[in-house]
């Protein structure tokens, strides 16, 4: 009798475990989900350089996109706000693992950096994570696109990388955000 017991206890704390694991689970992707969609202001709020730790940042903003670690032990985090965002933030650490700056690289400023003769990393590094990759295979050609707030005559636009097979940036475009560029 004890041991049917204390077989029962067993598997209703491992039930328990399950429950958890999959409550935790269920709230990471509820936590991920309203972190891709929370206002900027506050993503961002209260980042404090030389303060806030890399943990608290990804409890804040959720999981970066890409992480990337420097020879110098530095490590840049990228959060782009999409699919339909038009923002992509990297988020700089210092060595330590505290906060350095946030910045918006989808700028005109960044996107004239763009330039023929450059890889796909490194234009990765640049711009983050594309909103849409297509593939032209008669064209052998691969085309990366990332939304963004153009300014001027039109608020959004595609700024357009193509690359070629050997993954070599080729030339750029700019096209018309789906809708018009209207919000």
């Amino acid at each position: 009798m004890k041991r049917i017991m204390l077989a029962a206890l067993c598997a209703a704390s491992l039930v328990t475990g399950c429950d958890q694991q999959q409550s935790e689970e269920a709230m990471n992707k509820l936590k991920s989900i309203f972190n891709s969609v929370k206002p900027d202001a506050l993503l961002l709020k209260d980042l404090k350089p030389g303060v806030t730790t890399e943990a608290e940042i990804r409890n804040q903003m959720g999981e970066p996109e890409t992480a990337r670690t420097f020879t110098d032990g530095s490590r840049r985090l990228e959060y782009p706000r999409g699919p339909a965002g038009t923002t992509t933030y990297m988020v700089d650490l210092d060595a330590n693992g505290r906060f350095v700056a946030a910045t918006q690289v989808l700028t005109a400023e960044n996107i004239a950096k763009v330039r023929p003769g450059m890889s796909q990393d490194e234009v990765r590094r640049l711009l983050g994570k594309p909103t849409t990759v297509a593939e032209y295979p008669l064209k052998k050609e691969r085309v990366w696109s990332w939304h963004w707030e153009e300014g001027g005559v039109t608020r959004d636009a595609m700024f357009n990388a193509h690359f070629g097979p050997d993954g070599i940036l080729t030339t750029t475009s700019r096209s018309e955000a789906e809708g018009g560029g209207r919000h």
